[in-house]
């Protein structure tokens, strides 16, 4: 597997993508994306499993659970589309059916994605300016990949894209993804959208089965703030283009392209954790020496979403006592006198807690250690051989400024 420089949503093959300043909300921004397959897609999704659910969500649903194919993703930010009625679901139709008739396929094809302020109607006069703006200049390339990611930016201060290659049975084949996330982020379907394009030949059911497989590991482990969207999203979708021999059943292929997903996902999935709203720091949680993934899993994630840890991170504070307490709050059991605690980064790595009691360790040492940007803390709870890795970042007060006033 290699990545690929410059590599975005676009790099597979028959892909094209697209953005336009619709001027949703905001004026001078593009504010709307379009992905394209020349050839029709067999998709897969998994979604928020909030109960308040986004129009475009139970659109996209419908579309993806269906027999059918799909040529194309159209997603707006600004505005989620979300506790809009009845009238949200038309908009979503309404949207579908502009798409469809200048691409000249069924509006069954289409997706919709939307992202931004909760309880507000679309703009369809503009929405449909922006559809046929983005028609006329989808392309492929870094370039129109790139715009098409960053138009789907809310809060997120930089735009997350990536893809890498590898062979299937002497087949080059392609993942491209990009995503936006960065408020509203938590182990649930993290106002997360991600979308992945690939030119694997595979069937509609292995590649349902290789992404709900794949977010339990991804972003299903992320957290920012605790709160699930209305709106969570995540579609892959493969036109086949590679031409390798289809992928119909488990075997070497299947996990050649299990082992790409994940880490095109895994790569997203931390950049969204690491752009976290007023985040100064990637904070990573890997739980080592498990009895059981679930025992893992359970843990990280307390760790992860743990408020008073977070807020030391951001203090650059080795407050041991908080992870311990997040881990023993999490419902898993564990022996606290078995396990080691560690902090690591670039700056090194320190043993912090051995045998139920703190270790002689350096608190400068560990200060110069968790004032790097991204951060490590290891929690060995030596039971077995399982493990589980959690993203998230430090709490800030940025977050609250930039969530006080969001809306206005």
């Amino acid at each position: 597997m290699k990545y690929i420089e410059n590599g975005n949503i676009t790099s597979a093959k028959g892909f094209k993508a697209a953005a336009a300043a619709a001027d949703i909300r905001h004026g001078g921004r593009n504010d709307m994306a379009l992905i394209y397959s020349e050839s029709p897609c067999k998709a897969a999704g998994t979604f928020t499993r909030n109960i308040v659910k986004a129009a475009p969500v139970t659109w996209d649903r419908s579309v993806v659970e269906g027999d059918g194919d799909v040529h194309a993703i159209v997603i707006n930010s600004s505005i989620a589309n979300a506790c809009t009625g009845k009238k949200g679901l038309i908009y979503c139709r309404e949207t579908a059916d502009e798409v469809a008739e200048k691409l000249g396929i069924e509006s069954t094809e289409v997706l919709v994605a939307s992202t931004g302020v909760i309880g507000m109607q679309l703009p369809m006069d503009r929405i449909k300016k922006g559809v046929n703006e983005m028609v006329p200049r989808l392309a492929q390339g870094y370039d129109a990949g790139t715009r098409a990611a960053m138009a789907i930016m809310t809060t997120d201060t930089v735009h997350k894209q990536i893809a890498v290659s590898f062979e299937i049975d002497g087949c080059e084949v392609t993942l491209g993804g990009m995503c936006k996330g960065s408020g509203m982020i938590h182990p649930d379907m993290c106002t997360m959208l991600a979308f992945v394009a690939t030119d694997v030949n595979i069937t509609k059911e292995m590649l349902d089965i290789a992404v709900k497989e794949d977010v339990n590991y991804t972003f299903n482990m992320v957290s920012v703030d605790g709160d699930t969207s209305t709106n969570d999203t995540f579609i892959t979708i493969a036109n086949g283009q590679a031409d390798n021999p289809i992928i119909d059943s488990e075997g070497p292929a299947f996990d050649k392209f299990c082992e790409a997903l994940r880490e095109v996902n895994t790569y997203l999935a931390k950049q969204m954790a690491g752009d976290g709203e007023g985040a100064t720091a990637l904070f990573e949680v890997k739980v080592t020496g498990a009895s059981t993934r679930e025992q893992a899993v359970t843990i990280a994630k307390s760790v992860i979403t743990s408020s008073l840890t977070k807020a030391a991170i951001f203090g650059h504070d080795a407050n041991w006592g908080r992870i311990l307490c997040a881990m023993g709050y999490s419902g898993a059991k564990f022996s606290p006198n078995k396990i080691e605690l560690y902090f690591t980064s670039a700056a090194g790595s320190i043993l912090i807690y051995k045998d139920g009691v703190a270790t002689d360790y350096s608190e400068d040492e560990a200060t110069k250690i968790l004032s790097e940007p991204e951060v490590t803390v290891i929690a060995d709870l030596k039971e077995g051989n399982e493990t589980a890795t959690a993203w998230g970042c430090d709490l800030t007060y940025d977050y609250v400024k930039i969530n006080a006033d969001y809306r206005s």
